[in-house]
């Protein structure tokens, strides 16, 4: 199928992004990869009258560290960020989650920023950024702004984002040295959607106890969201299968999925009790056999 007629436009940077989102108003969507807008146009499930282009954009395309944190420009192509080793020292969860986002080809042309801005609730992408306590960056006509990743992801494929706003970087802090990390997804085949994905992110200190725990759970809830419950019951424990299991009972407790063609509610929720526990016990195997 081919998309509905449309208008297109380019720009070369973000300020003209925005000044283009202002003159078309709702009416126009921003082509970054394309990997998720062009389907939905293609199949007439997004009908904008107006393309803005924005891969010619020269300040949206970056990976640094910065004051203990990592930020990435949205424009970064997720194959590019999948190998950085900036990024993967920095965020070693972000590689990990990668690797489960699509296909190679997808990741090659799809962006990182246009992945957080389509808010599937399923995107591996999203789920990290909620895991780790990112911020995002955007840009409107009255300038820049910080929004929490727990603030700016609001429903399935929408954000707080304005529709003359455009999204410019995003900031994670820098995991600790040795930190170890997990993704744990169930999907039909690797690359598709997640039906269960959870996301973790552990720190022992010298005394064999968690100094940093980060839990995030996505395909289970209108948003990805972050457990905080389970974090709280395992930060400065010693880990034990006990306290693990309870946690993992409390992770399930915190989501809300409901029914639809790939499981039922009650089966998502016993699969992030599973895959919570699976994913912790995980990334302390990680952390002591001193992977990165």
């Amino acid at each position: 199928m081919k998309p509905p007629p449309f208008e297109y436009r380019s720009a070369h940077d973000s300020a003209e992004a925005v000044n283009l989102l202002t003159e078309y108003g709702d009416d126009a969507k921003i082509l970054a990869g394309g990997q998720s807008l062009v389907p939905l146009m293609n199949f007439r499930m997004a009908r904008p009258s107006v393309l803005i282009d924005i891969n010619q954009t020269h300040d949206m395309t970056h990976i640094r560290a910065d004051d203990g944190h990592l930020v990435v420009g949205a424009m970064t192509r997720q194959r590019v960020l999948e190998r950085d080793q900036t990024a993967g020292s920095a965020v070693p969860l972000l590689p990990a989650a990668l690797a489960h986002s699509g296909h190679t080809t997808n990741r090659n042309r799809g962006t990182f920023g246009g992945s957080l801005a389509h808010a599937d609730p399923a995107a591996e992408l999203p789920t990290v950024l909620v895991a780790l306590g990112g911020e995002l960056t955007v840009q409107g006509p009255s300038g820049k702004r910080t929004v929490p990743a727990e603030d700016f992801f609001l429903a399935p494929l929408v954000t707080s984002l304005e529709y003359n706003e455009i999204l410019l970087s995003a900031r994670l802090p820098r995991l600790p040295q040795g930190t170890g990390v997990r993704v744990e997804e169930l999907a039909r085949r690797h690359g598709d959607f997640a039906i269960v994905s959870v996301m973790a992110a552990v720190h022992l200190d010298s005394n064999g106890r968690a100094d940093l725990v980060r839990i995030a759970a996505g395909g289970v809830d209108s948003t990805p969201i972050r457990l905080h419950e389970a974090e709280a019951q395992l930060s400065g424990t010693a880990l034990d299968d006990a306290g693990i299991d309870a946690a993992a009972v409390a992770a399930a407790d915190s989501v809300h999925p409901t029914d639809d063609v790939h499981g039922s509610a009650s089966y998502r929720l016993e699969m992030v009790r599973v895959l919570v526990a699976r994913a912790i016990r995980s990334a302390i195997t990680h952390q002591k056999e001193g992977h990165r």
